[in-house]
């Protein structure tokens, strides 16, 4: 950025294309490098239907963060142009997520949420107490709640670095239950996954396999390849996601690593992998029709759903069923705690213990049960004669 002498709030006109389309410009001065004056820019704000009139144009998202940018190291900056509404916009151009479901959830929360409320309000006006009061009021799970509190951390962060604001008001902001969830996650018995596996057909059996052996995430098994199999070393390396047919990086930096891979399982895997439909990229769960993975939703609402309702199961089967229900067999085998976060892929022990920490009730009741009888089965009293002959060694 170059220093401003003048504060600048540009000026809008229309401009009819060559086509016919009339159309808003945002017009601002530039300084050249070197002090060589300055040059006149000019921006295309939107078309003339989108904004009746140079009000609405100039409330608009991309004048607003445009006159924050230009004003950017301006002492009034700060104060006169800053908005919550160009805020997001400078984010949205420059500090959105480059994963694509991380980008597709923070823009659903934008656009839905934060910009409705807090859009037109000025940065300096945002308070805590407000916040705190606006999220205790929105029909949402807590956790979600929390999400969007996150977000507008974030959202704040930008505008600290950017000299717009020097505290983080959202810092202050409390969401209570932030991790209470709404309903608890479904768990599967080792019988239950095994019953599951014939009322489902090929490949999406393969995948349930996968998801109840190795307890991956959807996206990390719909985007797996022939390739990314070492089946000389007995292992396999999660590198990708697919999320809406989107390939993308994983979840974190924890959860790409090579898992190893039983044999039993490498049987299984072998075998379709023979048979599965071969694509140039390798896929191992292409889709004949686009020759793209599946995506994992339909798979779970045709296949998984209505397979667990064929084998008798009463609970709601997800992806992250199996994922929870993998975390709970391991707990079974009485697996180190740091064995299982290696297996989950976790980047913190506590999210393992916390998140994925539920036992199977035949755990918990065959703990519940060596408990009582510590404490409820007493051993019989001695009769008096073993009494006197006790007492007969201690004295002697």
């Amino acid at each position: 950025m170059f220093t401003r002498t003048q504060y600048q709030n540009g000026s809008l006109r229309v401009k009819k294309r060559g086509n016919g389309l009339k159309v808003w410009e945002f017009r601002y001065y530039e300084p050249l490098p070197e002090r060589k004056g300055r040059a006149l820019r000019a921006v295309t704000v939107g078309t003339l239907q989108e904004y009746p009139t140079e009000a609405a144009a100039r409330k608009s998202d991309a004048v607003q963060s445009m006159i924050l940018r230009i004003n950017a190291e301006h002492t009034l900056g700060s104060v006169t142009a800053s908005n919550v509404a160009a805020l997001i916009a400078c984010y949205e151009e420059e500090e959105l997520p480059a994963r694509y479901s991380t980008r597709v959830s923070y823009q659903s929360y934008l656009d839905n949420y934060i910009r409705p409320r807090w859009g037109e309000a000025a940065i300096a006006s945002v308070k805590a107490m407000a916040v705190e009061d606006w999220l205790k009021h929105l029909r949402l799970a807590p956790k979600t709640r929390g999400h969007i509190r996150s977000l507008m951390s974030t959202l704040f962060k930008c505008a600290q670095r950017w000299e717009l604001v020097e505290a983080n008001p959202m810092q202050l902001v409390r969401v209570k239950n932030v991790s209470k969830r709404l309903e608890r996650p479904s768990v599967l018995t080792a019988e239950e996954f095994h019953k599951l596996l014939p009322h489902i057909r090929e490949p999406y059996r393969t995948m349930v396999l996968i998801a109840g052996c190795l307890g991956f995430r959807a996206s990390e098994i719909v985007g797996l390849q022939c390739g990314d199999f070492d089946f000389e070393k007995s292992t396999l390396l999660v590198e990708r996601g697919v999320v809406h047919g989107r390939v993308d990086d994983v979840k974190t930096e924890y959860s790409r690593d090579a898992v190893p891979i039983a044999p039993e399982l490498a049987k299984e895997l072998l075998a379709y992998r023979d048979r599965c439909y071969s694509t140039k990229e390798g896929w191992l769960f292409a889709n004949p029709a686009t020759e793209k993975p599946y995506h994992q939703e339909g798979i779970q609402k045709k296949h998984t759903r209505p397979a667990a309702k064929a084998a008798g199961i009463s609970s709601k089967v997800g992806w992250k069923t199996f994922r929870h229900s993998f975390r709970s067999w391991l707990d079974q085998t009485e697996a180190p705690m740091g064995v299982q976060r290696e297996l989950m892929r976790h980047a913190s022990i506590q999210t393992t213990m916390n998140v994925y920490g539920r036992a199977m009730t035949d755990s918990k009741r065959e703990a519940h049960q060596n408990v009582v009888q510590m404490v409820l089965i007493v051993e019989p009293q001695p009769t008096a004669a073993a009494s006197a002959e006790k007492n007969h060694e201690r004295t002697a």
